[in-house]
This record gives structure tokens, sequence and C-alpha cells, in this order.
């Protein structure tokens, strides 16, 4: 390995499932990052390494002026990313869902902490999101923009090159670091005790750990992914890391150094999984005949480690796709500028980012994070999710199971929230594999962030009573539903089942003979198959019989 530096990314979750994408709290900043950090560790064991639920509201609150709400938004995202075991998460889930009032919620997060530096390095990278009047100047932009979400069809990625397009996520996720690289490993920094100069700083491991949280990377070309810790105090490494033998620590400018000649692309993100991933041939039913276009649907679990492995879905049109599958299970998933479409995933996977998708229905299997809508209209997601957020979008509904709070962030409009109504048979079973629970689901409670919301003019509504109607999924049984429905919503779907019995008991004894029976059925179901094509359900219905591989 001698002469071969190592190669360092950035890892995923911390800014697709992380950082918020909306503009952050003004003083999320340096300057009260580091007072937060002094201040945790003059709290003693609450405060540092690990920092307490209510030291967190109390600085939060109290010294930064955050709302309560935007306190525990931070500490539960951030707690997504470094969730437990699923089991040790399902029972806090359940602890939180049977509190009666604050105080008592207030005392059962009291009871949680999350580490200190990583911490700090999350509420940091919110900034991903900051919208830039220098940036916007620099590129001769009229207006200050934030950076373009992903524009990730076929040119994203130079086939010559392989390099991602300046409008991959991932692109923009490492120019902030690169930008921002002194300014975070200030935020970890001490001052160096043996230096005869203030000004040396120096990084104890303990922080490189800690940044950890963002950068992974390899020392060879295999799958054998290692953290950052172990990277830098490899033998044959230390000398360009800074590491000291005798201080057990790293000196701060050769380790930025370090860091900034060995950061590369992800070998897992978007970009790669375009130029090498492998092109899955799942079968999709419907879809442009003449054209015979169909989507783009591929992955780099043949190459990447289980826990890395990327599904990247784009540009299914008028089609529906029915897929369960190991590849789905664990994996982060991209699906981008679906239009028309039927997309059934049911796979517990880890993360889920919908883009600039139209008129398309998205039905999931639990998601151990986040799923995220950006830039979506008319889509309607079904989803079982650890957090559940939508930016610029219009008319789209979400029926949602999720512990968390659902984040209404800037840029929407007519925003309709409503009850998880469906099932299909391994769902209890993909949900206890992620940590999730029915016994928690805050789908009604949204919490809208950032400042372009008025509380006379929301932007969200909940399902009116009489639009509700259950969603079934019958491929191998006819349950179809998982947690049990809020009494409202209940008892307005059994209200539809009366009204249904009654309509079937008055037919039967309203004294119609044979052939004006037959008569009366042929009018019913030439009804129904209009009905059927004019809401598109045709279409949906025969593409699913032809075309679900749930294996």
């Amino acid at each position: 390995m001698e002469g071969r530096l190592p190669r360092l990314w950035l890892r995923t979750d911390p800014f697709t499932s992380g950082a918020l994408q909306v503009a952050p709290h003004p003083k999320l900043n340096l300057h009260y990052l580091k007072k937060i950090g002094t201040y945790a560790q003059s709290k003693g064991k609450s405060g540092f390494p690990k920092l307490s639920y209510s030291v967190w509201r109390h600085i939060a609150c109290h010294k930064l002026s955050l709302t309560e709400n935007l306190a525990e938004l931070y500490f539960q995202g951030f707690q997504l990313l470094n969730s437990d075991v699923a089991e040790e998460r399902r029972k806090g889930q359940e602890q939180l869902s049977a509190v009666q009032d604050e105080k008592e919620k207030e005392l059962v997060l009291s009871r949680t902490s999350v580490d200190t530096l990583q911490f700090l390095l999350y509420l940091f990278i919110q900034q991903v999101h900051k919208v830039s009047l220098r940036s916007s100047l620099v590129a001769g932009q009229e207006w200050p923009l934030r950076p373009r979400s992903p524009d990730l069809d076929g040119r994203a990625v130079s086939p010559s090159s392989g390099s991602p397009s300046k409008g991959l996520d991932e692109s923009n996720h490492l120019s902030f670091i690169l930008s921002h690289l002194s300014d975070i490993l200030t935020l970890l920094a001490e001052s160096d005790a043996y230096s005869s100069s203030a000004t040396d700083l120096y990084l104890s491991t303990e922080a490189v750990t800690a940044l950890g949280l963002l950068i992974e990377g390899t020392v060879a070309k295999d799958r054998n992914v290692q953290s950052l810790i172990a990277i830098a105090k490899i033998q044959t490494v230390q000398a360009s890391s800074g590491f000291s033998k005798i201080t057990q620590a790293f000196s701060f400018r050769l380790f930025e150094t370090w860091i900034r000649n060995c950061l590369v692309n992800s070998p897992f993100g978007v970009a790669a999984c375009i130029s090498a991933g492998q092109r899955l041939n799942w079968p999709t039913t419907g879809g442009d005949m003449e054209s015979g276009k169909r989507g783009k649907i591929a992955s780099n679990a043949s190459k990447a480690p289980k826990s890395h492995t990327l599904v990247f879905i784009s540009q299914v049109c008028k089609q529906t796709l029915a897929k369960s599958s190991n590849t789905l299970t664990n994996s982060r998933v991209r699906i981008h500028r679906c239009r028309s479409s039927y997309l059934y995933l049911l796979s517990p996977m880890k993360s889920v980012n919908v883009d600039k998708c139209r008129n398309s229905t998205i039905v999931l299997g639990p998601v151990e994070t986040t799923v995220h809508l950006h830039s979506c209209e008319q889509v309607t997601l079904i989803a079982v999710a650890g957090r559940v957020s939508i930016s610029s979008s219009t008319l789209c509904t979400l029926h949602v199971l999720t512990p968390l709070r659902p984040l209404i962030l800037g840029g929407n409009d007519t925003i309709i929230l409503a009850p998880y109504h469906t099932h299909y048979p391994q769902l209890e079973a993909h949900m206890a594999s992620v940590g999730l629970t029915a016994s928690s689901n805050l789908w009604d409670k949204p919490l809208p962030v950032g400042p372009d919301h008025q509380e006379e003019l929301p932007v969200f509504s909940l399902l009116p009573l009489e639009e509700f109607s259950m969603f079934s999924i019958t491929f191998r049984d006819g349950r179809t539903y998982h947690g049990g429905l809020p009494h409202a919503y209940a008892e307005a779907l059994s209200t539809r089942q009366s009204n249904m019995k009654k309509w079937q008991a008055m037919v039967r004894d309203s004294g119609l003979d044979k052939e004006q029976r037959k008569q009366f059925q042929e009018l019913v179901e030439t009804k129904f198959q209009i009905w059927l094509g004019e809401s598109n359900n045709s279409r949906q219905l025969d593409d699913l019989a032809a075309g679900s591989t749930f294996k």
C-alpha cells in the first residue's frame, strides 16, 4: 500500500437522510456550534461525550432561540442516522406512544442521548441547503438559489470520464465539505498543549472517530470499506495523516491536507451506479408500446457491500413495476422522473428519495430512515417509514405510518395527509426488521419547517373522511390494512361498507325477474368498466395481473 493514497469519500446517509432540504436556522454556524461544544463539556456526563436530550433542549431553546419542535426535530433526525438495533428502537417508539402528556414525553426523551461531537457535525451539515448570496453572485445568477436538485438522467455521467454532473446532489455535497473542511475540523479541534504557539491545534482520536459520521474509505481497490479512524491510524498512513503515537492525536494541518488529497467521489453514489452499475431487467408492464421505451433501473449490488447498495429507478413512464427482492432489501433507493406509473417496491429499505415524479402511485415496503419527496406533482405515496418529508411538491397525497411528525418543508402546495391503508403478506416481518411498529403513528401531526409557512394559509390538510377508502394489494391475501385505523376514518369506512350492504339488500329484495336482473347486472358492469377506464384503474389492474414479481 506504500506510496498509494487511501481513497476517502462522503457517506450518503448524513446528507440524503440527515440534512433537511430547507435553509437551516441562522445560528447553526461555526461560532455558535463551538459554543455548544464548550457548554456541553461544562455539563459533565450529561453533556460530553454523550449529549442528553435535556441538555440539548436547554441549549437549543434558551441559547439558540430554536423552538422546542425544531430542537426535537434535529435530535430525532440524528438518532435516525445513529439508530440502535431494530428491537431497541421499536421499544423506544412504544414508550413514546404510551405517554399521556408533554411532561411524560419529556421524561422519556431525557433518558436518551447522542454522541456530542457527531451531533455537532450533524448540525453543521444542515448548512448544505443554505441559500448563498455570495455563490449566486460568483455564478452570475440573478436570484440567490439553493443547490439544484439532482438531474439524474443518462446525461448525468460522462461515459468517457465517469465523472458526475455538477447537478448531482453528491457533487454538491463534496463541494460543500471541501469548502468548509477547515471549519469542520476547527469545530472538532483542541489547542495543542505541547506547542509554543496558542494557534497550533490538534485533533483527538475521538474527534477523528466522530468525523467518521461523514467520511469513510478504503486502502485498496476492493469492497473492504473501513472507518476513517482505522485508515488514518494505519502504520503507512500515519506520516500523511499527522498521527503521533506519543500524543495519540493528529496534527490539524497535516490531517486537513491528507483529507483534501484523499477525498474522491463516492464509488457507491448515484453517479457510479449510473456509469458502472448493473442494469436490472425487472419486468414492467404497460408503457408506450409504439416507442418501446422502458424505464432505466440500475443497481450497484454486484459491486458494493450490502450496507452500501443503491437501486436507481428512472423514467418509468406509463408502466407498472411490482417488485420484492433481495436487491431492494436494506438498499437506498432513488426514484427519479417517473411519470404516470404505478410502483410497488415491497421490501424493507434503508431510505427512499423520490425526485421529480408526476401523476404516479408509489407503494413502499417499510423504510428504516427517511422517505423524502422533492419536486413531485400529483404523486400518491403509501409508506411506513422512520420519517417522511416533502419539499417543492404540489397536489401530493401521503398515506403514511410514521413514529415522527411528517416534515412539510418549503415550496409545497396542496399536500394531503392520510392514514396508512394497505397490507401485504410480509409487512409485519419487514417492519420488525427495520425497527418500526404500528403503535406509534403521527401521520396527522405534520410539522411545517421553514420561513414560507403561514398558519392562516396552511399548504397541507387531512384527507376528508368521505374520500377515504382502502388500498388493496391483492396478490396473495385479502387483508388490506395493518396497525388500526384512526377512529374517525374507521367509522367512515364502516359507514361506507354499511351503505354497500344496504344497496345489495335493496337489489336483492327489489323483486326483479331473471331477465331484469340480467339487464341490471349488465348495466352495472358497463358503468364499472367506464369508471375503470376514466380513472385509469383498468390499466393498473391489467398491468398488475400481467407483471407482478414479488419473490
